[in-house]
């Protein structure tokens, strides 16, 4: 009996060690080796210029700076041994006291929470693993730990890890970090400073001093105390340590980034060459980029969805903490946390520690400053418990709780008090896109894709397919210039309706006013975006050469083949309709839009090096019609913001219906530019935002910016281009004997034979039986 309950033992331990070590199997078989990391030297990848060689961006399969052992100062090694592994040299890979510990945490908690990760595992999981809280993952990460340190010294185990770790803000490995944080060099770092950045390690979002000075400082604190336990500094240097200031680095975002326009160009060297060479290349890449150009579209974009966003409604507060304003020691933070730079406009969170009728107090960045009631005016709704309420004598207290988490603007820092300002703001959830290129060249000279690549990469500059309302419609006046019709050409604005039946009562386009103007000229529909006349129009002329001529001009989509065309419900690119308004600023000529120049791989050779490419797409005197014609858009009708630049601008100006995208595309001689807003789920941006309201503020900040100085140019005329006398009723000749004269544009030999008749005799003349009368031409030189 007894001898058979042996057996029955050992054949239970036999198939648990054989099941464990399967399971062990199928769980490691599978994973990398570790010896390369011996003798790793990262390939430099791929690095992008801008168009005056300045270096903007790199494609690396490395992150962050790295920086040898011997550079990290004693102190900040000491930190991080203290509070992450304190064991490290002693152990072999794993620190099964840590393990143990970690393991009863769990059990109690009935999760995993306690990591008991020693640096070596927390560097194969970085290197190797997902982020994943698991049993398997925990298993994994454990072997390697075992083959990194079969492979690897201490010290080059410790390096790797501090290159590589990741502390917040985008910041990988020391050097970054304490670039990020402090401004300096890691070589540079105070004792003060590198318990800071040890802290971070565990969760840098969460003791990040840009996001809670207080959860930054305590977490400071406790590194100190476990830096004296291991007895890597004194009780005294912990006290003296902990009373020394430390200075930040401003945060603010670097306007001149240009993360879209970089993932762009990535996108095509992938296309084009392939992964491997774009990350171990070594290539250079040279491309379009106007660093002014494009810090100026980033921040025009940014401060207009800013202030659409704000016509919305103040959304609340992101967070609220609990906070007892007779324990806020808010001098003692103060002297601490010192921003090294603090630039007026810059945006970041704050706390509101106390709240009057007329002003909030908010402690942010290190600094206490005030916002007054008149920087709350944008506000037109009060929160109150969640509740939403109208208020017309609005307070402070009716926006603001103590202990609110807040965004604020720093607004000034004045007087020897340094006595701070700030002013009350909110991140846009509305997105946009501005996209700006270079007329005769197509180079593209800035590219935003949204209001924060952090937020949200995908670039509405070049993959989102939006309807391009009233912004089409210069391509279908374009069709008619080019089908018979003149600028002075007549359509009556008068009620239509089509399609319509005993059991549908059809498709009844409206101008945006709800009116109708009579017998309209066609430079005066584009002018003021009348939709019947432009219905009309693309009814005369036909679908197809509308079609044709936007295919031409670089649309490639499914276009709708009905008459709602004509109020631009085709979906578009912004790249791909500033790129088509470019051929009307550029004389007719084509010229495909360029991102990059020319391409050197590690050897020196070009690899690729483009010139732009045009054709001729549309006469001459057909681009400059439009551009004349869109020239009053800015001067009379929806483009009227433009007129801020005091040059000759043409531009367009569009809406969807419901309000849903607000486009304007306008441009100089030498440099278009187009503006997309609106949601990326398509809800409407509110009454009244139109295109000339949403969009066309931003593009007259960045053209304004960018055309400062520079010289103004008239747009050209062409040969073949005449002007003649006309009655602005008719669209016919005339003289200033017959009444109101206007001088029109016509291309040559297509100007009106007729002379205005007597205004008595004008309404028979132009109703709707006598367009196409009325539109007999002879060339009148």
């Amino acid at each position: 009996m007894n001898g058979k309950i042996g057996t029955i033992v050992i054949l239970t331990i036999s198939v648990i060690l054989v099941s464990g070590a399967g399971a062990f199997y199928g769980l490691t078989k599978d994973l990398p080796e570790v010896g390369f990391l011996k003798n790793q030297h990262p390939p430099e990848g791929t690095k992008v210029y801008s168009d005056d060689e300045q270096l903007i961006g790199e494609f690396r399969i490395e992150k962050g700076i790295p920086v040898h052992i011997k550079e990290i100062p004693k102190n900040l090694i000491n930190a991080v041994l203290a509070i992450e592994d304190s064991r490290f040299y002693k152990h072999k890979g794993l620190d099964y006291i840590a393990i143990a510990r970690a393991l009863v945490k769990d059990i109690i908690s009935i999760e995993i929470k306690e990591g008991g990760s020693t640096i070596t595992q927390q560097l194969a999981k970085v290197l190797f693993l997902t982020p994943e809280k698991s049993l398997q993952r925990k298993v994994k990460e454990a072997f390697l730990a075992t083959r990194i340190e079969s492979n690897l010294t201490k010290d080059e185990i410790l390096e790797l890890y501090l290159n590589k770790i990741y502390f917040g803000h985008g910041a990988y490995g020391v050097e970054m970090a304490s670039r990020t944080y402090f401004g300096k060099s890691v070589d540079e770092l105070s004792l003060a400073e590198s318990a800071m950045l040890a802290g971070l390690i565990r969760a840098p979002n969460t003791y990040s001093p840009y996001n809670d000075l207080s959860k930054a400082r305590h977490r400071q604190f406790i590194v100190l105390r476990r830096m004296e336990e291991e007895g890597f500094i004194t009780k005294q240097e912990v006290e003296k340590t902990w009373k020394q200031p430390i200075y930040l680095s401003s945060l603010r975002e670097k306007v001149n980034d240009a993360p879209y326009f970089l993932e762009y160009i990535r996108q095509y060297l992938e296309t084009k060459y392939g992964t491997e060479m774009v990350y171990k290349g070594s290539l250079k890449v040279y491309t379009t980029l106007n660093r002014g150009m494009q810090a100026m579209a980033v921040k025009a974009l940014q401060e207009g969805l800013r202030e659409l966003d704000k016509r919305q409604g103040y959304r609340g507060p992101l967070a609220r903490k609990k906070i007892d304003p007779a324990k806020t020691n808010i001098k003692d933070e103060e002297e601490i946390f010192r921003p090294v730079v603090m630039t007026e406009g810059d945006i970041f969170n704050g706390t509101v520690i106390k709240v009057t009728p007329q002003y909030a107090i908010v402690k942010a960045r290190g600094v206490t400053g005030k916002i007054g009631i008149e920087d709350m005016a944008w506000i037109k709704k009060g929160i109150d418990g969640g509740k939403t309420k109208e208020t017309k004598s609005l307070k402070a207290s009716d926006i603001l709780k103590v202990g609110d988490v807040i965004k604020v603007r720093l607004k000034s820092i004045k007087g020897k008090s340094r006595t701070v300002s700030f002013a009350l703001e909110q991140d846009p959830v509305i997105e946009g896109a501005i996209i700006a290129i270079e007329v005769h060249t197509g180079y593209i000279r800035a590219m935003v894709g949204g209001y924060d690549f952090q937020r949200s990469e995908f670039n509405r500059a070049v993959q989102s397919n939006r309807q391009a309302g009233s912004a089409f419609k210069p391509i279908i006046y374009a069709a008619a210039l080019d089908h018979g019709f003149t600028p002075a050409s007549i359509i009556v604005d008068e009620p239509v309706t089509y399609d319509e039946t005993l059991l549908d009562p059809g498709w009844s386009p409206e101008n945006y006013d709800g009116k109708y103007y009579g017998p309209t000229r066609l430079r005066t529909a584009l002018t003021y975006s009348r939709n019947v006349v432009t219905v009309k129009l693309l009814e005369m002329i036909g679908i197809t050469p509308v079609i044709d001529l936007a295919t031409r001009l670089g649309i490639k989509r499914d276009f709708p083949h009905d008459l709602t065309l004509a109020l631009g419900s085709l979906s578009v690119s912004p790249l791909e309709l500033t790129s088509a308004y470019g051929v009307f600023a550029n004389n007719g000529f084509k010229v495909e839009p360029l991102a990059v120049k020319y391409i050197m791989d590690s050897n020196g050779y070009i690899l690729e090096n483009n010139e732009p490419q045009g054709r001729q797409t549309i006469s001459p005197q057909t681009a400059f019609l439009i551009t004349s014609m869109m020239e009053d858009v800015v001067k009379e009708g929806t483009g009227w913001r433009a007129r801020a630049l005091k040059r000759p601008v043409s531009g367009k100006t569009g809406t969807t219906n419901e309000y849903i995208d607000a486009w304007f595309i306008g441009y100089t001689p030498d440099l278009i530019a187009g503006v997309w807003v609106g949601f990326d789920n398509r809800q409407s941006l509110g009454k009244q935002e139109t295109g000339a309201r949403a969009a066309s503020p931003i593009w007259v900040k960045f053209m304004d910016w960018v055309m400062k100085d520079k010289p103004i140019e008239d747009f050209s005329i062409p040969a073949d281009i005449v002007m003649a006398e006309i009655d602005p009723e008719t669209g016919l000749l005339t003289n200033k004997e017959r009444g109101e004269v206007i001088t029109e544009f016509f291309k040559k030999g297509t100007a009106p034979i007729k002379y205005s008749p007597p205004k008595a005799d004008i309404p028979a003349l132009i109703g709707p039986k006598k367009i196409e009368r009325d539109r007999s031409t002879l060339d009148i030189d």
